[in-house]
């Protein structure tokens, strides 16, 4: 496994989130490329705090491109990456299920934005760029529906009934390979999954997930500011609350 490991095999998990953010392109905490496509659908209003959780939950979302089926699987699979802890929101929280299916309705999800013409060579060596035939709308469909293939020959129940460790021992088994999926490499599969994932975390809301800027706040990223430039080789946490794009503080 490399140093860009998922959360549950870490054992320190918002030390870990804090490393990972480094290994997330800087352009993505700000933009992810989805733009104007979700300009429109994003002035729904900060939901109140659950009381008996200290933490606000996830706004109502509808999803667009999963089904049922592929929103159950997502919304246990995220919560599994980066769950929610006495520290703070997971990804449920942060609104990460809704960032994956807004971004699978854009070019991103359809290909649009990468060179999708053959031939295809999936054993090239990974600095020679993507080399399957499938869209990242088509290995989240066929991700998810294999995987709950898999999942229901070895326990009889797709992934979202799982109890937590057989939720575990499936996502491990998908990051390892060990998980025989017919139409999408496991690794693949995974490895998106859990890419979008911490983009979602740490995209501006604007995007759908970082609700609540709950994962700006985590690392201390100070988000849309117009200029903090002066505290930039401080060595001290920068003491204002985040802000978004639309104006949103943290």
């Amino acid at each position: 496994m490399s140093n860009d490991e998922p959360a549950f095999a870490h054992p320190a998990r918002r030390e870990f989130l804090r490393k990972s953010l480094t290994l997330i392109p800087v352009a993505t905490l700000a933009s992810t490329g989805m733009g104007s496509a979700v300009l429109a659908d994003t002035a729904t209003p900060a939901p109140a705090k659950d009381p008996e959780q200290g933490r606000a939950p996830a706004r109502a979302y509808q999803p667009t491109f999963f089904n049922a089926q592929e929103w159950a699987f997502i919304s246990a699979a995220v919560a599994l990456l980066i769950p929610a802890d006495a520290l703070g929101p997971g990804a449920v929280e942060a609104g990460v299920p809704e960032f994956i299916d807004r971004q699978l309705n854009t070019r991103y999800g359809s290909g649009g934005l990468w060179y999708m013409q053959g031939p295809f060579h999936p054993d090239a060596p990974a600095e020679l760029g993507y080399q399957l035939k499938l869209s990242p709308q088509e290995i989240y469909r066929l991700g998810i529906q294999e995987t709950d293939a898999w999942c229901k020959a070895q326990w009889n129940k797709p992934f979202a009934q799982l109890d937590p460790a057989q939720q575990q021992q499936t996502l491990e088994a998908l990051d390892s390979g060990k998980a025989a999926l017919a139409s999408v490499p496991a690794v693949t599969f995974f490895a998106m999954l859990w890419l979008n994932t911490r983009e979602g975390f740490f995209s501006d809301p604007l995007h759908g997930g970082n609700q609540g800027l709950v994962g700006w706040k985590l690392i201390g990223f100070p988000g849309a500011r117009a200029d903090f430039m002066d505290w930039v080789e401080r060595d001290e946490r920068y003491p204002f609350p985040p802000v978004s794009i639309t104006g949103e503080r943290g």
